[in-house]
């Protein structure tokens, strides 16, 4: 029997995240113990993201992401492969100044007009 190939947080040339229910929970664990969750949200959101849809599981993924201070300093993960529909349902959980970088960001590249407009319209303009 071939031994297991280990397996890599991001696959190449996929936009996939390999996250493992154990290193989902060490996540909310540590979470939970600095105190930016509380152990009741943190097992919801597992029980959450392990029944959920892909894009509900991003967008948590996003969410706890942001709450935590880890990973990338962009508010949305793969913002680059999302369609514009996907991007305007995640806004809603962004603060202004993290809509005001997708915003800014959107018109270096995209420049998708339905996105742009509804960041604007969250950030009350």
């Amino acid at each position: 029997m071939p031994p297991a190939r280990k397996s890599t947080p991001v696959e190449k040339g996929l936009d996939a995240i390999l996250l493992t229910r154990e290193k989902l929970q060490e996540v909310l664990d540590d979470a939970v113990r600095r105190g930016l969750l509380t152990g009741a949200a943190a097992a919801e959101l597992l029980s959450d993201l392990l029944g959920a849809p892909a894009d509900r599981v991003r967008r948590e993924v996003d969410r706890a992401r942001r709450t935590t201070g880890l990973g990338p300093a962009f508010p949305i993960g793969g913002y680059e492969n999302l369609s514009a529909a996907q991007v305007q349902a995640r806004l809603g959980d962004l603060s202004p100044p993290e809509l005001r970088k997708v915003r800014d960001y959107e018109r270096r590249n995209a420049n998708r007009k339905t996105v742009l407009s509804a960041i604007e319209a969250r950030l009350g303009r």
